[in-house]
């Protein structure tokens, strides 16, 4: 086993005593990798939505104390038994794929992304709101060195979501493609979707952002406000795919009817109240409605790779470790423009 030097120094973690909790900045001893996994000295990891998961115990089965944290940029700091194909000091990240059990159908199929015992970093053990965290190797990702720890943090799942969603909505370049929600997901779906050559039609709730969903790419912005996005989408042709981001189950149903032939409503925002369709709208057009999470280690790898190549990054804020719970309530408010970001 190769290793860092440590030394005696305990390190920092942000964690959550019991479900909702609020957050303990707390020491505990720098933990060693087991066979198959290394330790990451973590620089930056993305707040996500998703954590609340972990703050308020939804995740069936989460154990406490638990440190959240699920878009990890650092440094591998020591390599665990068996690890071969990466290096002490390189630049990796951990996003919402966090490892899989290689033995259940899906994985049995390389369909890792839908594994039965999907493991997640900050659910299934202790993700990147510390200064080291332990990882198994099928969830590393590599990050460019042009990406800045605080760029790459938020493509491992906001980044990624929206990028693999598009690349699989079955829409090509030339296409109609609306981008529902000028949030954390909708300013990155924004980009890639002008990069991908999408004509891309924004859809906010208010005229506030519509300069920035054009400076971002946006061919055209519809403000739901004050327009039927969906008629407004028919005007344009009907798209081919919509990317629901903002979690608003009511804010989806009211799409459906803007896309067009064999369109697709593309679900990310996670929300829990029902979309609201009928079976003639999907019958009419031969219509679909599709889920999406994130994907593999593979996926982000791409997802990083394209960012790095097209110029695509996230709008963030940053705080250190020690405030992670003004952090996490920050993002929770809706009012930050347009990630947050721990930094170490």
């Amino acid at each position: 086993m190769a290793a860092a030097n440590v030394g005696i120094a305990p390190m920092k973690a942000a964690q959550i005593p019991t479900a909702g909790a609020d957050f303990q900045i707390v020491e505990r001893e720098i933990p060693k990798p087991g066979a198959g996994q290394v330790r990451i000295k973590v620089q930056a990891c993305g707040v996500c939505h998703s954590d609340v998961f972990t703050k308020e115990g939804q995740w069936p089965g989460i154990q406490f104390p638990r440190v959240p944290g699920h878009e990890v940029a650092g440094v591998i700091h020591e390599l665990g038994a068996g690890v071969l194909a990466w290096k002490l000091g390189q630049r990796v990240g951990v996003g919402w794929h966090g490892g899989q059990d290689n033995t259940c159908p899906s994985c049995r199929r390389g369909d890792f992304r839908n594994c039965r015992n999907l493991k997640i970093p900050g659910i299934s053990y202790d993700g990147g709101y510390q200064q080291y965290m332990v990882a198994p190797v099928e969830a590393l990702v590599p990050i460019p060195e042009t990406l800045t720890d605080v760029e790459a943090a938020p493509l491992l799942c906001a980044g990624i979501t929206t990028y693999n969603a598009l690349r699989h909505s079955g829409a090509l370049p030339g296409d109609l493609v609306a981008i529902e929600g000028i949030g954390g997901l909708g300013h990155l779906g924004v980009q890639f979707a002008s990069k991908f050559g999408y004509k891309v039609a924004a859809i906010g709730h208010g005229s506030e952002h519509g300069d920035l969903a054009k400076k971002l790419g946006a061919t055209v912005y519809i403000d739901s406000k004050s327009a039927n996005a969906a008629e407004e989408l028919q005007k344009l042709g009907g798209a081919q795919a919509i990317l629901a981001t903002a979690p608003s189950s009511k804010a989806m149903s009211e799409l459906i009817d803007g896309l067009g032939p064999n369109g697709k409503l593309m679900v990310i925002g996670a929300a829990f109240d029902p979309i609201e369709v009928t079976p003639v709208q999907l019958i009419t057009g031969s219509r679909s409605i599709q889920g999406w999470a994130a994907g593999t280690a593979a996926d982000s790898e791409d997802t990083l790779r394209f960012a790095e190549l097209s110029g695509v990054r996230p709008m963030i804020e940053t705080y250190p470790l020690e405030k992670a719970g003004e952090a996490y309530a920050r993002m929770l408010s809706g009012h930050v423009l347009f990630r947050v970001v721990l930094t170490m």
